[in-house]
């Protein structure tokens, strides 16, 4: 964890950095880190920002994206991915687990946590995922009190607010809840479930704000580059499951090769080596400042040592 061998940068300035990064050279890439190892990978491809998605978190503890997740398994894992990457974290923190009372909490320990960042959405409890169907919504009103009790006891936190509206209230209606958001201090909105370029491009020319658009595989999206969603002028692209989708296929491929083969060897080109894994870990790193620390002798001992 980068914040035990570097100073680790205080939560104010990594949400300063998450802001400063948007727009910086084109459309910025925000890849999905579910847990302190893959936000090392990230760091090390070069990534400058990083998302916890819910949906991610949700699998890699064994349940569905259905709001089972609790605010102490969001915050630990949020906080474990600051620490080990020292990045500005965008989390998905669904709803805000609650009413506004309850979103304060939550953004309180997220702020307590390092997070740069929260993603919070207009859906109803039980949630679902955005690209999934039966989502119902609370009104505009009431995400616009969520999004003003942020501003008022986390000040310091950005804001992303996402609307589920596009399938339920059509275009104009999730872009009058957008403005909503918007004017009550998001940062930057997140229309999810677009299908087209065409609909980013009716966002981008309806809004006057940053946008995030959301690249999750096997959705109702088309998959979009980089590069056309620079053309149109979207802010931000999330790949919020990706990196866990991949992993969970080769740990499953490799639990299927030692089933039937009786030995990993056959897998051994596809692992991360002793060698690299160290090196992501910064393991001698770690060795090096344990070497410059003075056992420690505590005052009993001094004192017997200078009776004798």
């Amino acid at each position: 964890m980068t914040w035990i061998i570097e100073t680790p940068r205080s939560q104010q300035q990594l949400a300063e950095d998450f802001i400063a990064n948007i727009g910086t050279d084109g459309t910025l890439p925000i890849v999905g880190a579910h847990d302190g190892m893959s936000s090392l990978l990230a760091r090390k491809a070069g990534f400058s920002t990083l998302y916890l998605s819910g949906g991610a978190l949700s699998a890699s503890k064994g349940i569905p994206d259905i709001g089972l997740l609790t605010l102490d398994d969001v915050t630990s894992r949020a906080r474990e991915i600051v620490r080990a990457s020292g990045l500005p974290l965008l989390v998905d923190v669904d709803n805000g687990f609650g009413e506004p009372l309850n979103v304060a909490r939550t953004c309180l320990e997220m702020v307590e946590a390092g997070v740069a960042a929260i993603q919070i959405e207009d859906q109803q409890i039980p949630k679902k995922c955005g690209h999934l169907n039966g989502k119902k919504l609370i009104p505009a009103d009431e995400m616009v009190k969520k999004i003003q009790m942020i501003k008022q006891v986390a000040p310091t936190l950005k804001i992303v607010a996402r609307s589920d509206a596009y399938a339920i209230e059509g275009m104009q209606g999730m872009l009058e809840r957008l403005r909503a958001y918007a004017e009550s201090g998001a940062h930057v909105v997140f229309p999810e479930a677009m299908r087209t370029v065409e609909d980013f491009k009716n966002v981008r020319e309806a809004l006057n704000i940053p946008i995030l658009a959301n690249m999750t595989e096997f959705g109702k999206t088309d998959y979009i580059k980089l590069e056309e969603f620079a053309d149109i002028g979207i802010d931000m692209v999330i790949f919020p499951v990706t990196s866990l989708r991949v992993a969970a296929h080769s740990v499953q491929e490799v639990y299927e090769a030692i089933q039937s083969e009786g030995t990993q060897k056959s897998m051994l080109d596809k692992m991360q080596t002793r060698k690299e894994l160290y090196e992501i870990l910064r393991l001698h790193e770690y060795e090096n400042m344990d070497s410059k620390i003075d056992r420690t002798v505590l005052p009993d001992d001094l004192e017997e040592k200078n009776e004798i």
